[in-house]
């Protein structure tokens, strides 16, 4: 086969032209003025000023945006601290909420009233009140020699002046602040951002799961959808607005600033943008970067996690009781194995590795122009840590998704050891004390969504899957225990854990607890099988840290180099990698093509939910009311002209997780839906870009409030919004 040799000029086209670029990025709002990227905006259809989107002196849409939960975003939708997100970033409170008799999951929830809003303890929302530039002070800070470029993106130098720069603040001790210290483009900047945490958060409304996961494991990441992916929820505050803890006293909070909702629908081409939280990406990796997070993270993480998602699936289908506690645990493990596996089928199809290819011959040429020397050899020395990093990566992996996000059930050992210990010294007030911590934490373990019988089972699957996984030398000492005791036989080593072992039931631990002897924890598997997976858990953990610190100088030349090289061959501005910051993108709605003779339509209809119908298979049921509202086509005032009702649409907006639940704007600044998930085709969009395959999937605000107000009857809620026709 004729090879086909790439010139520079192709290069440059290839890379760097604006038809290939034009809706990437996840821009930083407080650079829109700096960057020029508000001009770009607009010339793609934004009709806002900047000041209208970011205001560091006054009320903007930034200000309706803020973080829910752990790990997505959430849009406030009415004057009263109402907050629209997705039903997959509600579903842990609704799960929370559920039980065999009261199914939240199955069936929905609607609160008539303030009061039957459901406070959901942990549960908490965060608006960003202020960004502040610190990167000149840090620079000083290193050009002094008061600390190096390395020891600038630790941990503790960044936690030590984030805490000092915070209490030289005038936001110090102001109710609900905190502050956070983060590098951007590899250390290249740094940015100090406040956050005022929200801490009562109320579950207000969710549609059934037959609606806010339509489609299930089958149609997640796919297109075309027809998921109406949303929850609602409510932030309460003290008598003056201000965060405080759960308390009766507490009342919706007034806010700010909160969308408007048009229910103009939307067209082909229409301009739109997400604001929200982006969670991680690695656009700037080079190619032996991309092989080592295909080969040595993405695949380890398939292979455990399909081999416990295949026990929690069987568990989940003989019991309802199991069903609801595993829920939430199913669908956080499931999502990212099927991400990690359209990832590695992605990055194939797409060639991102050629792409990164021709992206480092470009910059080779570029490092030359310039004469930089840094530049020139930055390229080799990532792909020389790569090699070094690529095996500790692959155990380090299977070792977080084995005994971490797989297994639950472990020891505490050295809270025993410090019972054992305090005892033995005959300090009879400092053992009890570690005594009714050993039994909260027995607790915490055998919480209301854990089974032992279950968890038992994914056990006997990943302690042997990590053992033909693993080279025999790494693997954790209580393997030998297994070799030895029980002649290789998992089976019988872990049902020994978890019947007799001191942390197995109730009755073991206070045995233990009456007489706690060093003689006690020798013989006990369980703290054999805690403390030896800690061990080599810990050295792992040692190991990446020293070569994450090799890494981070020549990412931040990199990062820096091709940063340089866009504004010379572009003249346009590069945007830091995502790491659940505030960020900004735009784009357009757009249909696309993803094989030949294949075309997807920008946007679906309800007609498409009743076509997927399957009574038969959990993941596409059709609520009863749900096909009556069809039947009578009972859509209000949400349906189309031709009197369809929308159901989803893509936009050509970048995006990743974190981003879930971000509201989709429209170019007056109205919401129009929620982003709830990328497009299978482009799922290396992480690594590699591609504008012609790169979607983002959300949901029509039309058929929310249709779900809303139709089916859920809660027209209290449709009352308190701005709505536009």
């Amino acid at each position: 086969m004729k090879k086909f040799k790439l010139t520079i000029a192709a290069l440059c086209l290839l890379l760097f032209s604006p038809a290939a670029k034009a809706d990437e990025g996840m821009w930083l709002l407080q650079l829109m003025k700096e960057q020029n990227s508000i001009d770009m905006m607009k010339k793609a259809g934004l009709k806002l000023e900047a000041d209208d989107l970011y205001n560091p002196n006054g009320v903007s849409l930034k200000d309706a945006v803020g973080i829910f939960g752990g790990g997505c975003t959430g849009e406030i939708i009415s004057g009263q601290g109402l907050i629209l997100t997705n039903h997959h970033c509600g579903y842990d409170a609704i799960q929370q909420h559920s039980s065999v008799e009261h199914d939240y999951l199955t069936d929905g929830f609607w609160a008539g009233s303030f009061a039957e809003e459901l406070p959901t303890p942990g549960l908490k929302f965060k608006f960003v009140t202020r960004i502040d530039d610190v990167t000149e002070l840090i620079n000083k800070k290193i050009a002094a020699k008061e600390v190096t470029e390395t020891e600038a993106l630790s941990g503790k130098f960044l936690s030590e002046l984030e805490e000092e720069l915070y209490k030289n603040s005038d936001l110090y001790n102001k109710p609900g602040i905190e502050p956070e210290l983060l590098p951007f483009y590899a250390g290249n900047r740094y940015y100090m951002i406040y956050k005022k945490v929200y801490p009562d958060v109320r579950m207000v409304a969710a549609p059934p799961s037959s609606i806010g996961k339509f489609g299930g494991e089958t149609d997640n990441w796919m297109w075309p959808r027809h998921t109406c992916d949303f929850s609602v929820f409510r932030i309460y505050a003290d008598a003056n607005g201000e965060p405080a803890e759960y308390s009766e006293n507490n009342v919706p909070l007034k806010t700010d600033k909160h969308f408007t909702i048009s229910l103009r629908g939307i067209e082909e081409g229409d301009y739109a943008m997400v604001m929200g939280f982006p969670g991680s990406t690695q656009r700037y990796l080079t190619r032996s970067e991309v092989q080592m997070t295909m080969d040595n993270e993405n695949t380890p993480r398939i292979t455990v996690r399909d081999a416990r998602l295949n026990v929690l699936r069987d568990e989940m289908a003989k019991s309802d009781k199991v069903r609801i506690q595993y829920a939430s645990k199913f669908a956080q493990s499931s999502n990212y194995w099927k991400n990690a596996i359209g990832m590695n089928k992605a990055i194939i199809d797409n060639k991102v590795l050629d792409a990164k290819t021709a992206q480092e011959k470009l910059f080779a040429k570029f490092a030359n122009e310039k004469n930089d020397q840094a530049y020139k050899t930055v390229v080799s020395e990532i792909d020389a840590l790569t090699k070094e990093m690529a095996d500790n990566l692959y155990k380090y992996t299977y070792t977080i998704e084995t005994f971490y996000a797989g297994i639950e059930f472990g020891t505490p050992y050295s809270l025993l050891d410090s019972i054992v210990a305090a005892t033995e010294n005959k300090n009879t007030e400092k053992a009890d004390k570690f005594k009714e911590l050993a039994r909260a934490t027995y607790s915490d373990i055998f919480n209301k969504d854990y089974d032992h019988e279950v968890d038992r089972k994914v056990a006997k699957a990943l302690i042997p899957l990590y053992a033909e996984k693993i080279a025999k030398e790494d693997l954790p000492e209580f393997y030998s225990v297994i070799e030895k005791k029980f002649k290789g036989e998992y089976d019988k080593y872990i049902d020994e854990l978890y019947d007799n072992s001191i942390y197995s039931n109730e009755k073991n631990l206070e045995k233990f607890l009456k007489k706690p002897t060093r003689k006690a924890l020798d013989k006990d598997l369980g703290y054999g099988y805690a403390k030896s997976k800690w061990d080599k858990m810990r050295e792992m953990m040692l190991t990446m840290s020293e070569l994450d610190k090799k890494f981070a100088i020549p990412h931040k030349t990199y990062i820096r180099g091709i940063g340089e090289m866009r504004l010379a061959y572009e003249g346009l501005p590069s945007y830091p990698d995502a790491n659940f910051t505030l960020r900004l993108t735009y784009g357009n709605v757009k249909s696309y093509d993803p094989k030949d003779g294949i075309h997807y339509k920008y946007m679906t209809t309800l007609d498409g939910v009743m076509e997927k119908e399957d009574p038969n298979n959990p993941e596409f049921v059709v609520p009863a009311k749900l096909k009556e509202l069809y039947e009578n086509k009972d859509f209000g005032r949400y349906a189309m002209k031709d009197g369809r009702m929308p159901a989803c649409f893509i936009s050509t907006n970048d995006i990743t997780g974190g981003n879930s639940g971000s509201p989709v704007i429209n170019a007056e600044g109205q919401l129009i839906g929620s982003a709830f998930d990328g497009n299978w085709e482009s799922l290396s969009g992480d690594i590699n870009f591609d504008n012609k395959l790169q979607r983002c999937i959300c949901v029509d605000i039309r058929y929310v409030l249709f779900i809303i107000e139709k089916l859920g009857g809660c027209t209290r809620l449709i009352d308190e919004m701005t709505i536009v026709e």
